[in-house]
């Protein structure tokens, strides 16, 4: 066993425990707490391997749910950026590069250059993998949503104009889930939990 390694592979192990501790503006199922980085991530996780056939591309699974699970460690420094602060957006991207640069780099090199690649490829949304990962990650929160009944965008007073922006690259990685969720938005649009503000803009 190589021991260096082996410590830089722990450290950054115990590192990654502490996703547990970033709470997102989502709440989970029952709206009894928000749910954390790593309870997303997983969620998100074996949603891509449940709904891998509606990828509009074939998809290596595999590397999917690796960028999946690593795709917000980030936050462990940065911490969360809710969606429609658009303040905290505007800082966000060299937050987060600051942050992959120091976590990432706790691994021995040719480990740091995976999955910082993987964490880079997820940002860039260009990759088959990538633009399903990106689904995955607007599709869970936007479940989770409505079935609380639209309770995070009431209190947060989000409009359906926004939403539709966060959400402009969705259907790059499954158009039929992207149709899905299409539904649900016209739906708590209908319900009164978003705020319609589509006629004001045309």
């Amino acid at each position: 066993m190589n021991l260096e390694r082996w410590n830089r592979q722990i450290e950054f192990i115990l590192e990654a425990d502490r996703e547990k501790q970033i709470e997102r503006q989502t709440h989970i199922c029952g709206y009894s707490r928000r749910e954390g980085d790593a309870e997303h991530a997983w969620h998100m996780a074996l949603m891509a391997w449940l709904l891998q056939e509606y990828s509009n591309e074939p998809i290596d699974l595999a590397k999917t749910m690796v960028m999946i699970l690593i795709h917000d460690l980030v936050e462990i420094d940065a911490g969360d950026t809710y969606a429609y602060d658009e303040a905290a957006n505007r800082t966000k991207e060299e937050r987060e590069k600051k942050a992959a640069e120091r976590i990432f780099g706790l691994l021995p090199e040719d480990q740091k250059g995976k999955l910082k690649g993987l964490w880079e490829e997820f940002e860039a949304c260009e990759t088959p993998e990538a633009k399903f990962a990106h689904t995955m990650d607007n599709f869970q929160p936007m479940l989770l949503n409505d079935y609380n009944e639209g309770k995070d965008w009431t209190s947060h007073q989000v409009r359906v104009s926004q939403v539709l922006k966060r959400n402009e690259r969705t259907g790059a990685g499954s158009l039929e889930i992207w149709e899905y969720m299409k539904q649900l938005l016209e739906k708590n649009v209908s319900d009164g939990k978003l705020i319609d503000d589509r006629q004001k803009e045309k």
